[in-house]
């Protein structure tokens, strides 16, 4: 896989650009310091390294805040998931990411670069995409008028949801278009170097993606995703990935291993995702598998014989009772100086088109069989899983628990699959509510008791959306009001 690693030069002119764009508290501000470049000085292709940079950190923000909810992993000693604000995508999203894409995309339609201008549509409808996901109702419409209106108000989710899908055509027009302009983002491109090709085979993906979030609502249909899925990824060399370097550290190696050796450990792995992996909740039958050849990947065990993942709340023991085991691996996939930070990947998009075809041939999250469409996509998602991640998965995929067959599909199946590829990924927590937290579909996924959430306001109740920081709450009081529900209640695509 061609890698696009950052460029120290590039984190350096972040740190710049931040100052010019995105110091203020209020929307779209700009503030610029002495000895900083004004804006009309800027080109786009200086623009859009810390746009990328900070749409992938955004990311992880948001995966911060959502993998205890998913069960990913749990707070140090075994904690539960609490209430969260996603503060740091809201930060990222709206003082760091839309300000410079607004700049960008203006100068890109000045100087007629329709694929620069395309990429910007493409990076909105993404950070849009997650900002919606998180807190439902959002500003945008009214978000970038700055001084003129410093208390925008909020536009529904299903507004931003017709927003992205236009933003999203647009850019596979211009990108299908040739552009005839002299200006190419080259390396300033962190996740593909420039290749446009890759950037319309992202935007393909990245709707067939939303698209699925409005099947069970009724929005789309299931035969509409796998229309789009058929223009989407086609390797793992068009996965949207950004790689760091030893000079620019991987942030999930800075938390998750340097903090560990400084004594400051904060999270172990839940024994959700170890429980899918070591043959717990799928037992293997070949009698050749032991564990999922991932699970060593994401995470180390102390050298011991089994892993044992913690359970969420359970003061350090895993679920038959005894210690658990399971951090963060020191040179993981993701947990190395150099791993990337990935968006969506071509794995996913072949999750996304098994669940499409399982759900068009009638499929329920409890039937069983499906057509040929869908297993080879579920198989070839776990192939393209295990090559991404530098598995050899061949034991695993020949074993009978995971080669089940056309008519022995489930959607558990599918499910299980995307979500220990997505291992690390905000788009699981969207996955779990599409599915109303269901242990038909998510095999194992248990909510702490009652009892055992007594101290939460919502006791054995699933969390659904984010709190509206209160940064926001201070500065644009009435419209977050208006908008802000109990974490438990449904965004609008999950009604």
């Amino acid at each position: 896989m061609k890698r696009v690693r950052i460029s120290i030069d590039k984190v350096f002119l972040l740190c710049s650009l931040v100052f010019i764009v995105g110091c203020s508290e209020d929307y779209f501000d700009v503030n610029t310091p002495s000895n900083t470049a004004t804006e009309e000085a800027l080109r786009m292709q200086d623009l859009m390294a810390p746009v990328m940079h900070s749409t992938m950190e955004g990311q992880r923000s948001a995966e911060l805040s959502f993998g205890n909810y998913v069960q990913y992993f749990v707070n140090t000693g075994g904690g539960a998931a609490g209430q969260t604000s996603a503060s740091g995508l809201w930060s990222q999203v709206y003082l760091y990411i839309l300000p410079n894409l607004e700049v960008i995309k203006a100068k890109a339609v000045e100087n007629g670069a329709t694929h620069i201008e395309a990429i910007s549509d493409i990076l909105i409808a993404a950070n849009i995409g997650i900002a919606t996901d998180t807190w439902d109702n959002i500003p945008y419409s009214e978000a970038g008028d700055g001084p003129a209106n410093n208390f925008p108000t909020f536009d529904t989710q299903e507004e931003i949801y017709t927003e992205i899908f236009s933003l999203l055509d647009a850019a596979i027009a211009k990108l299908e278009a040739a552009d005839t302009s002299v200006f190419n983002l080259g390396s300033s491109d962190l996740i593909y170097g420039g290749d446009t090709d890759k950037w319309l085979r992202a935007a393909y993906s990245l709707k067939a993606r939303y698209q699925l979030h409005l099947v069970n609502k009724g929005v789309v249909s299931p035969n509409d995703v796998l229309a789009t899925i058929d223009n989407g990824f086609t390797s793992n060399e068009d996965n949207f990935a950004m790689y760091y370097d030893d000079r620019n550290i991987n942030p999930w190696y800075s938390e998750e291993v340097l903090a560990r050796n400084t004594g400051n450990l904060s999270k172990d792995i839940a024994s959700q995702l170890v429980s899918s992996m070591n043959g717990e909740y799928f037992p293997f039958l070949g009698g050749t598998v032991e564990i999922d050849p991932r699970l060593p990947l994401f995470a180390e065990n102390n050298d011991e014989a089994e892993y044992k993942g913690y359970v969420s709340g359970g003061g350090g023991v895993a679920p038959d009772g005894t210690d658990a085991n399971t951090g963060f691996r020191t040179d993981g996939f993701y947990t190395s100086v150099d791993s990337p930070l990935i968006l969506i990947s071509y794995a996913e998009v072949l999750f996304i088109k098994a669940e499409a075809a399982f759900l068009a041939n009638g499929g329920t999250t409890t039937s069983v069989g499906s057509n040929a469409t869908a297993y080879t996509a579920y198989m070839d998602g776990i192939a393209a899983s295990m090559e991404m991640y530098g598995a050899d998965g061949a034991d695993y995929m020949a074993d009978g628990a995971i080669a089940v067959g056309e008519g022995a599909l489930m959607l558990s199946h599918i499910m299980k699959e995307k979500y220990i590829h997505n291992f690390l990924n905000p788009e699981t927590f969207v996955d779990y509510r599409r599915y109303d937290f269901s242990d038909d579909v998510f095999t194992g996924l248990e909510i702490r008791s009652e009892e055992e959430s007594a101290d939460t306001e919502f006791p054995g109740q699933w969390f659904r959306r984010a709190n509206y920081p209160t940064s926001e709450l201070n500065r644009n009081e009435a419209n977050v009001l208006a908008n802000q529900k109990d974490p438990v209640a449904p965004v609008w695509w999950d009604e």
